[in-house]
């Protein structure tokens, strides 16, 4: 990613004339004989505080425990049959109640009491399909406000509450089904609940299938799944998993249950999968093997489509098309890495965030043991690496690598031959290569290749030109650096760096100069995005095709962001914080190369600019289980 140089009355009293109620006289039990009439009077009265009542000034009486009161003689009236005005007649079973009372509590008695039907009229009235146990539950909540549930009788009484549109306790049962979703009854869930349309109970049970999809596969209930939601499932970005060949496999154990009735579907089904982002081998030995596959023309059309894109990622083809199936799902898409950097003190950060895209949040890991703003970062060999940048006294040449196996950082890095912030990273195979950088006299052309199995740092071939706050990235088999600042003046040049010639070649200036601005690789192109030129910030971005060594603008962001740090995720690319011109920032966007559009996801809980952004395969359920949040919880910064 790329590194920027440092960044240039009225009283509330009471009128004398306002009225004050008259206070009362005295009683005089003393003085003044009373009358034994008056005498008990206000015996009474000096009583009432035992009756929970309280008396206003004006003599207003209020009873705190009325309606508790009111309603258990209602229900001491519905336990012995008196005052009843209805009978509801449930199966064998039939229930002496109040009229007014059901009304209270459900729209479909209300309705059916209220208006001039003909039940309206009648004494008794007889309600079909409604379980006899759940009517008297839902009666007895109308009396007392309590209902009993329990993993046998919720079913039933969320029947019966959707029907006689008591609300207040068909939202309880679906908050207790919600509670005891397990993989073994959730698709039944799903089944009761559509069935009611129940459509917060839909959600509850599809989000629980959604989460342990792999469960549920391995579950006798497995093989009622309707066909409808098993395509909502594949084709959500949310289905966990650990990779593609899960989905894959699960669609062939669904449809192989009833093979007769269910190939149909399979074309569909199949056009849900990501079939391009399977491994190679397992789609050409498994997949394209397959003989329901093998049998059906439209899969195989699928087939041929993913074979297509993974050669276009081996460079044996060009101009491939990227859709919603070549994009990883959140599950298996990785995280990305915020390391460093700076905010509004100055003052370098230690501190490390990093983004989990399946819950749209930021989270914090161990902090490094060097401040480091300007800062090199990459991933390789499932770690990441930390590498120059400055800690607000020095320019600095030492490095340190995260473990999130351990979460911690170790100063276990070779150091680098000269100390320099406004570094980039790039990794080629295992290999990490830094390049280009600056301290306070020098923008430097020189790049160092470090091999992590032997700790060891090697020159190789310089840039052709020096510069700081360099852009780079790797793209198939090649280092690209862009822009950078040359020690005048920002750069609009670009070039490629060759390992197998240890040569660096200029291609097709930008067309914008840029300094501090991101970069990254996102589907076989090479995006740039803002930095600062001479003056001021940039919003706009530039996309490179190598294979016409062509830039094109796209889509600019929605702020200017200098010294922005840039990484793809998942099919999309991130902007994370930078410098507007007047602030540091903490806000993020996404950038969705098929729609050419940008979005806001959640901001980061520092404002940075100069920090270093990567990508790591780690996904958030791999760190939880590294002890990096132990307890499971995802903690927002």
């Amino acid at each position: 990613m790329a590194q920027g140089p440092p960044l240039p009355h009225r009283s509330d009293s009471l009128p004398d004339y306002q009225l004050t109620p008259p206070i009362p006289p005295k009683p005089k039990f003393a003085s003044e004989p009373q009358s034994d009439k008056k005498s008990g009077i206000l015996k009474k009265m000096a009583t009432m505080d035992q009756l929970n009542m309280e008396i206003s000034v004006n003599q207003e009486i209020e009873s705190k425990n009325h309606y508790r009161n009111c309603f258990k003689t209602f229900h001491d009236y519905y336990l012995k049959g008196q005052l009843c005005d209805i009978d509801i007649k449930v199966g064998e079973k039939t229930f002496s109640c109040h009229r007014v009372i059901l009304s209270s509590v459900s729209n479909y008695f209300r309705t059916m009491f209220m208006s001039e039907m003909t039940e309206s009229r009648q004494r008794e009235v007889t309600i079909h399909d409604i379980d006899e146990s759940a009517m008297e539950k839902l009666v007895q909540y109308a009396y007392t406000a309590k209902v009993q549930l329990t993993t046998e009788n919720v079913q039933p009484i969320l029947y019966a509450a959707s029907i006689l549109q008591i609300e207040m306790v068909a939202k309880a049962c679906c908050e207790f089904m919600k509670k005891h979703l397990h993989p073994t009854n959730c698709i039944g869930v799903h089944n009761f609940a559509h069935q009611h349309n129940r459509i917060e109970l839909i959600k509850m049970a599809d989000d629980y299938i959604l989460e342990n999809f792999l469960e549920v596969v391995d579950t006798e209930e497995f093989k009622t799944l309707p066909i409808d939601l098993l395509e909502k499932l594949v084709s959500s970005p949310d289905l966990n998993v650990e990779n593609e060949n899960q989905i894959y496999e699960g669609v062939m154990k669904w449809v192989k249950m009833d093979t007769e009735n269910r190939k149909c579907h399979l074309g569909k089904l199949m056009s849900k999968i990501k079939l391009p982002l399977l491994s190679a081998a397992y789609l050409l030995q498994t997949v394209a093997t397959e003989e329901l596959i093998r049998k059906d023309l439209e899969c195989r059309d699928y087939v041929d489509e993913a074979k297509a894109y993974q050669m276009s990622l081996a460079s044996l083809v060009s101009n491939v098309r990227i859709s919603e199936n070549t994009r990883p799902r959140k599950s298996y898409a990785g995280v990305l890495f915020c390391v460093g950097g700076r905010g509004a003190s100055g003052d370098p950060f230690k501190s490390i965030e990093v983004y989990d895209p399946r819950r749209n949040r930021w989270f914090q890991v161990s902090e490094m043991n060097t401040r480091r703003r300007h800062v090199g970062v990459c991933c390789s060999g499932g770690l990441l690496y930390a590498i120059g940048g400055h800690d607000g006294t020095k320019h600095l040449k030492s490095g340190e690598v995260f473990d999130p196996a351990l979460n911690t950082w170790k100063s276990s890095v070779k150091p680098m031959s000269t100390p320099r912030r406004g570094i980039a990273l790039a990794c080629l195979g295992a290999a990490i290569y830094a390049v280009g950088g600056l301290d306070d006299s020098t923008c430097y052309s020189l790049v160092e290749r470090y091999d992590p199995s032997v700790d060891q740092w090697t020159m190789v071939a310089n840039m052709n030109i020096p510069r700081g706050g360099v852009g780079v990235t790797a793209l198939k088999d090649n280092i690209y650096a862009v822009g950078g600042n040359d020690g005048i003046s920002s750069l609009d040049k670009c070039e490629k760096y060759d390992p197998l010639l240890n040569k660096w070649t200029f291609i097709a200036p930008m067309n914008r100069h840029r300094a501090g601005a991101g970069v990254a690789e996102l589907d076989g192109y090479l995006y740039v995005v803002g930095g600062f030129d001479d003056s001021s910030p940039l919003d706009s971005c530039e996309r490179y095709d190598p294979h016409t060594n062509t830039w094109t603008f796209v889509t600019g962001m929605s702020c200017c962001r200098g010294g922005v740090g840039v990484a793809s995720l998942g099919g999309q690319m991130y902007a994370v914080g930078g410098h507007d011109g007047s602030n540091y920032l903490s806000s993020v966007e996404s950038y969705d190369p098929i729609e050419d559009k940008w979005t806001f996801v959640s901001s980061i809980g520092n404002c940075r600019a100069g920090a270093g952004i990567s990508y790591a395969s780690y996904t958030s359920t791999m760190l939880i289980s590294c002890g990096i949040c132990a307890d499971g919880r995802m903690p927002t910064i």
